[in-house]
Order: structure tokens, then sequence, then C-alpha cells
């Protein structure tokens, strides 16, 4: 049976006031909880001295966080050598389709992942009747019927199926524009933009961050720099934030940094670079210029922020290997393209041309570094595992020719790894004290629907990878602020109030984990290995993680962004913009 769902604000109140009264209970009296997770060593999540203490949950709050007394409890966690952390939250998560095909999320939950924030530039909603006929044509391994419209009605139908994570979302751009404007070149009229940011504003007063951009991909990438500040302006009347996958993480990332800290400027809104990383071997020097624009701006009062994941790998779609031309108008039109010639010899001479005005994958990694991931097609799907340069040799065609015939032969629907990044820069992204983690993946489990394709290693690797090879091992963080960076900074940043940190009051959301041992698995040549070292797992108060096995519970929440209208006084869409407390 599924905990009650307490979701009005006078009971969350409530339950903030209990909690409260429980840190007061004199050294003589006995206090009372039903879960005590005891003699554990206390990281917060505010990045302070870690500390031998005990936290007592009562239904789904944290009651108690301190030394240890003397407490009764309905159940008892021996936490003894281990440490004892808030929830960590995935800045990027891919689990919008996975988690109904399996509620578990495995392979986050076994990373200590308690909430999933989803929306890089596409999110589950708003959609019209032609855009749920398309995504559903679309969909690879996994079918399902599209049961809702808006992304607060998404986000609805999650929590009630039942899921064992939290879930957030920003509201995508791209979404936003297929709804208004279809997949066309095309700069809105007054009109259908004042429809666009009516969009974004209904979707943050069901809940969503902020905004969410993918500005390499069509249609994302046909958007003017206006276009996007008129959007997150209005997300940022309402508390949210803008986060985004950079117009350029290679060639151009500088200049699309800066965009991003103007649209921040401009709009008022917080914003967030996605899986920051400087792509290609031409760009790798670019870290220091990008450090240091983050941090005038910073320093000039703007909320400017990243995420990342630790891998020197992107994923993403082959068809991202051809320039955005090709793609205007949606799949069916990219295919028609690419069945004339005269589109072809174009296609495949901008793929291999230096110095690109799109963001050329291909050119970057080379074709002996882009490795075939993920294949719909049965026929296809022997070619996983292998680089282009290895299929096209083994076809007897060229690399950029292949990338051609297999977007059409599985109808734009190939996913592939693009090998991109330097070590160098990845370790030294994870001591930066804005930076916080997304695994830029699914969430999902080496078993049943998951088998039939192969994925990237951050899918199960991403978190336990950072506490362990980089924050333990190489020694870029602190224990401490590397487990804040991981729950009370992305916490702050989305305006989540009650999670993201250890204090009576706040969500029961608790990790157990062995900061010795803790560690990841996943390789490319075989992602699909969970992490190790997390043993205990609670979310809402209850486990989802036992001694390292999965309960099968699903008590994962609809987690609420700023702007929700059922926060008291109607939320910050109702208050000028000033998030609830």
């Amino acid at each position: 049976m599924k905990p009650n769902k307490i979701t009005r604000p006078l009971a969350i109140a409530s339950l903030m006031l209990l909690a409260g009264c429980a840190t007061t209970t004199a050294p003589d009296q006995v206090a009372t909880y039903d879960l005590l997770i005891r003699n554990g060593t206390i990281y917060d999540g505010t990045g302070g001295a870690p500390y031998v203490g005990n936290v007592g949950i009562t239904g789904d709050r944290i009651a108690y966080v301190g030394p240890p007394r003397p407490a009764r409890s309905g159940r008892m966690v021996d936490a003894g050598g281990l440490a004892v952390a808030p929830g960590f939250i995935n800045m990027l998560s891919w689990a919008t389709e996975s988690l109904i095909a399996d509620p578990r999320a495995q392979s986050d939950i076994r990373q200590g992942i308690t909430t999933e924030v989803m929306g890089e530039g596409w999110s589950m909603g708003p959609q019209t009747p032609e855009m749920k006929k398309s995504s559903i044509e679309q969909q690879g391994d996994f079918k399902f019927p599209i049961e809702w419209t808006t992304l607060g009605e998404y986000l609805t139908y999650m929590e009630k199926r039942g899921i064992a994570p939290n879930i957030a979302s920003f509201v995508g751009a791209t979404t936003v524009r297929q709804h208004e404007l279809g997949e066309r070149d095309v700069d809105p009229n007054p009109q259908q933009l004042d429809r666009m940011r009516g969009l974004v504003r209904q979707a943050m007063q069901e809940g969503a961050m902020g905004v969410g951009s993918s500005l390499i991909y069509p249609p994302a990438a046909f958007a003017e720099t206006d276009e996007l500040i008129a959007l997150v302006t209005e997300a940022g009347k309402c508390g949210g934030m803008y986060i985004s996958h950079m117009r350029s993480e290679g060639d151009r990332l500088v200049e699309s940094v800066d965009e991003l800290i103007e649209i921040s400027r401009r709009s008022g809104a917080p914003a967030e670079i996605y899986h920051l990383k400087q792509a290609g071997r031409a760009n790798w020097g670019k870290l220091d210029a990008v450090i240091a624009r983050v941090e005038a701006a910073r320093a000039q009062g703007l909320k400017i922020t990243a995420d990342m994941y630790t891998y020197t790998a992107g994923g993403t779609g082959l068809a991202a290997s051809m320039p955005p031309w090709v793609q205007e108008g949606g799949v069916e039109a990219m295919l028609e393209r690419l069945k004339d010639p005269k589109v072809v010899a174009r296609v495949k001479a901008e793929m291999v041309r230096p110095g690109s005005d799109w963001e050329n994958l291909y050119h970057h990694a080379g074709p002996d570094r882009v490795l075939l991931s993920n294949i719909v097609d049965p026929s296809l799907k022997p070619l996983i595992g292998k680089t282009v340069a290895q299929a096209a040799k083994d076809r007897g065609v060229s690399p950029e020719q292949l990338v051609i015939d297999l977007t059409l032969a599985d109808r734009g629907r190939i996913g592939a790894l693009y090998f991109l990044m330097n070590e160098d820069n990845v370790r030294r992204q994870t001591s930066l004290p804005w930076m916080s983690f997304g695994s830029d993946a699914e969430a999902a489990a080496p078993e049943g629907i998951f088998l039939k394709s192969s994925t990237h290693p951050r899918a199960y690797g991403n978190f336990a990878r950072f506490l362990g090879k980089y924050a333990r091992d190489e020694k870029t963080a602190p224990l401490a602020d590397a487990v804040r960076r991981l729950t009370s900074l992305p916490a702050d940043n989305l305006g989540i109030r009650d999670r993201g940190r250890l204090a009576p009051g706040m969500a029961a959301d608790v990790v157990i984990f062995d900061p010795a041992t803790i560690a990841d698995h996943a390789t490319f040549e075989q992602p699909m290995q969970y992490a190790t070292g997390v043993r205990d797992v609670f979310i809402n108060g209850v486990a989802v993680l036992r001694d390292g096995n999965h309960t099968g519970a699903t008590p994962g929440r609809f987690v609420k962004g700023p702007g929700w209208t059922g926060w008291p006084g109607g939320g910050a869409c109702a208050n000028g913009g000033k998030r609830p407390q």
C-alpha cells in the first residue's frame, strides 16, 4: 500500500510545526519516531562539518537531526560507520519514459537519487493532438499511450501511477515552440509569442521549475535570443529559472555562455548551464574563459550555475551529426530531403567541414569516436556497440553515407555516443562550487525492455562516480561540499523549499552510503552495471532501497515549483515572482 500523499500546504505546515516541536523535547524525555537512523555520520547538505548523530522521521517528514539522545521508534536503522545525507537531486533526468516502463528507477535509486528533474528543451507537455500523434510515431522500444495534455497533468499522472523517485520538470522551450509554430524555421508574431508566454505561465502555475532549452536541436535552434528572453521572463515572474543546453558547447562555447548570461540579466531569472563541457579538442582550452564569465556574472549578483556529468563522451541522436537545416519541419521532412542526391551531397560536405556555424558533433568527434548505442529497427540492432567508422567499413560506404543510411533506415531514432571531452577538464569541473550534477539519461535497469538497446554509463554511474572517483579518490571536493552540491545547491537553485537538507520539517528523503566504497562500475563497453556503496534510500519516509536491495516501494511525489498555485498565497506567480518560504 502506498503512503498517503500530503499535498495541502496547511497539512505540510502542521507537520513542520510538529517536527520543530520534536527538536525541543527536554533531554530527560524520550522522543518517539516512526523511524530512527542511529549513529551515522551526518552530512546535512549545507556543507558544514559532519558529526555522528541521529535522524528521526515521523510520517514523511524529518522530525529530529542532531546528537544521539534517548528515543523510541517503530523501526531502528543502525548507520554506524556510514554517511547519512539528504537525497540526491538529478538536475538533468530523462526518466520521462523509463519511469512509465519501470517505476522503480533502479539505476538512479542505487546511487542515492531521490528526485528526478526533467525538461531539457522537450517536456511531456503542453501537447497538441498533432504533437501526441508525432510522439507516438517516434517512440522507440517502449510503446505507451499519451494520456495527458499539459505538463502538470503528466506529472500528476506519474505520481498517481506510483513511482519510486520524486519528479519535477521544467517546461521545454522546444515544446512551447512546437505547440504554436510547429517545427519550421520561423519567428513568432506578437500573437503567437503571447500564446507561448501563456503556455509558460500555465506550466509554472501547474508546478514547473522554469524554462528549459536545448538550442543545438531543431526546432529549438531556430529560436532567437529575444524569443527565449520573452519565455524566461514569464517564468521569472513566477519565481522560476532558465536552464539550457546552450547553442554551442564547442566552437561558439564562450559566446553561448554570454547569451545565457544575457538571458538571465534581461529576464531577471536565475540561469543554469546544462552539462557544461568543452566539445572537441580545439575547444578544450576554453574552460578558463567559461569559468571567468560565470564567476564575473555571479560577482555582479546574477545567479548563474551549471551542472555536469562525469564522462568524456556525450550522447544524443545520430541525426545530430547532420546540419540543422536538413531537419527543419520535423522527422518526415528530414527523411524526404535525404532521398534527394543533391541534398545528400551537401549534407556530407557540411559534416566534414571544419569551422561550421552549427554544433558539428560529428566533425569534433570523428567517425571512429561516434559509437552507435540506441537502435529501434530490429534488423539494425547488431550494429549497437560499433563505431560509425567500423559500421561504414563493414558496409562498404563512407562514414557520412552510413549516418544518412541509418537515419533513413531507423527513421531518425538512432542514438549515439560522441567522444568529445577532455578528462582534465572534467576533473576540474567537479571542484567548482557552483556545479551540481545530472545524469542526462533514463532511470533504467539491466533487464526487460531496457536490454533491447544500449545506453551511456552515466545512466548507471554518474553520481557514484563523482563521490567515489573524484571526491574521494582524486580529492577534487571535500565530501561535505560534494554532498552539498548534490542536495541543497540544486534544491536552492530550483526553489524547492522542503528538500535538499537534513533538518526538522524537511521531507524525509534520506540516503545512507559508505564513503569508503561508493563506486561506479558502468563502462562504455558494459554500461548496464549498477553502482555500489549506497545501502539505504528513504523517499518521503518510505524505504525504497534497504540493505542494497530495491523494496519495490513507489512513494515518489510530484515536486512543485515556486509558481504552483497551491502554495500559500497562490505561489510566486501571484506574488511578483517571490518564491514561497
